[in-house]
């Protein structure tokens, strides 16, 4: 029994280590203004598309989605802003790790079709996002409130019970 759950933990810990390997490393924190203007491509593609236009942060203060601003004229003549959300892209940073040197690539994650689809970066998506995004903030700030009320008041009851058991 004791060789079997060795074994055990040596197998979990090797997927560990196999699922930690297969993930890009990380830098662990990213300059904003690096990330700003920082050339856009799409996946399997090396030709340039555009740039980092802006950042866009939720109440929390994490990076919700990013602005790219196409500038190749053989992708989309109309020079778009289109949002992409966090997760349909990603940051390669260069091999350099002095700040001044520091470069970001993003890589979207979307061909050019999947990017056309993408919302184009306008007034009416700014006050549409805005405007769900609190939502979603409201209600999840009143979930959490609701579920701490909940668990508080369950504590409660058993210290309660727990108390009048031990004076039975």
């Amino acid at each position: 029994m004791k060789y079997r759950s060795l074994l055990a933990g040596a197998v979990m810990m090797s997927a560990a280590a196999m699922a930690q390997a297969s993930q890009p490393a990380t830098d662990g924190l990213y300059s904003a203004d690096k990330l700003m203007d920082a050339d856009v491509h799409l996946q399997n593609e090396d030709q340039t598309i555009g740039e980092v236009e802006d950042l866009l942060f939720g109440d929390d203060m994490t990076l919700q989605a990013i602005v790219i601003e196409t500038d190749d004229d053989s992708f989309d003549p109309q020079d778009h802003g289109y949002v992409i959300q966090r997760g349909d892209f990603t940051v390669e940073t260069s091999a350099d790790t002095d700040l001044d040197d520091l470069q970001y690539n993003v890589i979207v994650n979307l061909d050019r079709d999947g990017l056309k689809q993408q919302p184009t970066w306008s007034n009416d998506w700014w006050q549409k996002a805005r405007q769900q995004a609190s939502q979603t903030w409201q209600k999840t700030s009143d979930a959490a409130s609701s579920a701490w009320q909940d668990t508080r008041q369950a504590t409660s009851n058993l210290l309660q019970r727990a108390g009048e058991a031990l004076e039975n």
